[in-house]
């Protein structure tokens, strides 16, 4: 074989070696969330993954870390805002140290249902100045995933304010959900949620508060199996992405992104709102009693004072969410 024959037969060969290499040219993005493998954030999660490597032909790669692998979610936030990691995923009431005015969306019984719910997150202009806000803490805002409303898990039944006085319920860490929790006669203990299940198996809390979809996929109904659907705080998920990651990317990508985002929470939305009665369905068939009629009136009753406390410490900002989501529960039923 002549010199000049296998240099471009080497040639051709470094070529096609090239093709199959992608990674050299892809960049990983790390997405740390606190749900488990088969809950319905996983599943958002993935789509979402999926979505940015099409929307970028292939030049960013997200890696999915679920199940606390990474932090809690105060510390997968706290990551973001440093940049450690690129994308999180929580209840809007964990941005809350970053941006406080983002507790307000944690007061008790705004919203009656999926369909005002996500009224109120897609057209609150009070709301859209306090995500507004988030860039200079770090991250900012792509789209609003769904978890669900939140509801009760108890080791003992649980039919009114009555039967919370005393006992110790786990929550995460938010000042207006402690407010509300223990309006309604409760001892609270905040801890992380790996933690949990452990935690009411060996008597140390008597029960916990989540969405339907994180109670079932955490199994919290073995330990606590009275479930009672007080839906007492309608807790979506905003999808973040550091901002520091947000400003790497070109136009076209920061638009991929928010695509992929918006995408994945449709997904979510749908997943999470259609899959709440199956899931109930399926606790019920492993030993867990639903009380789908607490006296929720007694509930809203007992958490009155929540109001007026947010209203010293927030000021107007109070009202003027208060009168969004009033507006949303007028005109969707």
């Amino acid at each position: 074989m002549n010199h000049k024959k296998a240099i471009a037969i080497a040639a051709a060969a470094a070529a096609l070696s090239l093709v199959g290499m992608p990674a050299s040219a892809q960049t990983i993005l790390k997405f740390s969330h606190t749900d488990q493998q088969s809950g319905a954030r996983q599943a958002a999660a993935q789509v979402f993954a999926k979505k940015v490597e099409e929307l970028t032909q292939g030049r960013y790669k997200v890696q999915v870390f679920c199940c606390s692998q990474l932090g809690n979610d105060p510390k997968n936030i706290e990551q973001l805002a440093l940049g450690g990691i690129d994308f999180t995923v929580s209840a809007t009431g964990s941005y809350a140290p970053h941006v406080p005015s983002l507790n307000l969306t944690m007061m008790p019984f705004l919203v009656d249902n999926y369909a005002q719910g996500w009224k109120l997150y897609d057209e609150s202009k009070w709301l859209q100045e306090q995500f507004d806000k988030a860039p200079a803490k770090g991250f900012r805002f792509l789209a609003t995933w769904e978890a669900g409303f939140r509801s009760m898990t108890t080791r003992d039944p649980l039919m009114s304010p009555d039967d919370a006085k005393g006992k110790k319920l786990r929550t995460f860490p938010n000042e207006m959900m402690r407010w509300t929790l223990e309006s309604m006669g409760f001892n609270i203990q905040i801890m992380p949620l790996p933690e949990v299940y452990l935690a009411i198996q060996q008597g140390a809390v008597s029960g916990q508060e989540n969405p339907v979809d994180t109670i079932f996929s955490n199994k919290f109904y073995e330990v606590a199996p009275n479930v009672t659907l007080t839906n007492h705080v309608y807790s979506p998920i905003p999808l973040a992405i550091s901002e520091k990651t947000w400003q790497k990317l070109s136009p076209a990508d920061q638009k991929a992104m928010v695509e992929a985002g918006q995408a994945a929470a449709k997904v979510s939305r749908e997943m999470i709102s259609g899959n709440d009665a199956n899931q109930l369905k399926e606790m019920a068939a492993k030993g867990a009693k639903i009380n789908a009629r607490p006296d929720v009136a007694a509930f809203r009753a007992a958490v009155q004072p929540v109001y007026g406390k947010a209203r010293e410490k927030y000021g107007a900002d109070v009202d003027a969410f208060l009168k969004d989501a009033e507006m949303v529960r007028a005109t969707v039923k």
